[in-house]
């Protein structure tokens, strides 16, 4: 891999990212390490970390596989360790795992409710709180520090038997929001990434038939997005010189409305 300026532009950064074993987040791993960043992957399925290290190395990457539930706040604890141990500290936090459990409310699937808050906010929110001390250190001492947070325009939209992931969504939104007035005057930038509808195993574990036929209905209309479309945004806002953050960034198939 080139260690030039133009090719690896992300040379020197310390990127961790959750929900690594697939979908955004395995894109995002690869593409960030190919542009010169170290990569730590979290993700609680050990083997995928392992053949997405094997690849990265391949490609002449360096890369760090944690197993570990991002609910488990320990685990994310420890996580957070041994990324400062093996890897100097985290400047880049890519808070990617999230579950889509879509049904109508009259269902009462309340462990379906609980699976969605305890993921996509309180998973979340414990990624935060376990790396943030590593962003403001790192932008304290290297000039340059993200925290890039998955949300999805479900936050602004409205959808039937949607409500508890837009929900949770629109709290990544707006907790984002609240971040960067505390972060940014430590120097760490904070933005939230808004994708439409894209191609990953997310809508596989949807387990109503109406919401996973919309779905299914949905992709068939139009070409969606890919992983590697929104790996792309990633990488683009932490390329750009420290003074500029971009808070909130959408990304939506062209067709979809």
């Amino acid at each position: 891999m080139s260690t030039s300026n133009s090719n690896a532009p992300l040379e020197g950064r310390v990127a961790v990212v959750t929900g690594a074993s697939s979908g955004i987040g395995e894109a995002t791993a690869e593409l960030l390490a190919a542009r010169g960043a170290r990569v730590a992957l979290v993700a609680r399925r050990a083997e995928r970390l392992d053949a997405l290290v094997e690849r990265i190395e391949k490609d002449g990457g360096t890369a760090l596989a944690i197993a570990a539930d991002v609910t488990d706040n320990a685990a994310v604890g420890a996580a957070a360790d041994r990324v400062a141990a093996e890897l100097g500290g985290a400047d880049l936090l890519f808070n990617n795992a999230g579950v889509m459990l879509p049904a109508p409310v009259t269902e009462r699937r309340t462990d379906q409710w609980q699976r969605q808050i305890d993921l996509n906010i309180t998973g979340l929110m414990s990624a935060i709180g376990a790396f943030t001390p590593q962003l403001v250190a790192s932008a304290a001492e290297r000039g340059v520090a993200d925290l890039v947070n998955v949300s999805s325009v479900a936050a602004k939209g409205v959808f039937p038997n949607f409500a508890v992931y837009c929900g949770t969504k629109a709290y990544v939104t707006h907790a984002t929001r609240n971040l960067r007035s505390e972060l940014g005057p430590q120097g760490v930038r904070v933005s939230a990434v808004e994708p439409g509808i894209v191609r990953t195993e997310l809508k596989d574990h949807v387990t109503d038939p109406g919401a996973s036929q919309w779905i299914e209905d949905q992709i068939a209309a139009y070409e969606t997005l890919s992983s590697a479309d929104v790996a792309e945004v990633v990488a683009f806002l932490a390329a750009q010189p420290a003074r500029v953050n971009i808070p909130e960034y959408t990304i939506m198939p062209t067709a979809q409305v």
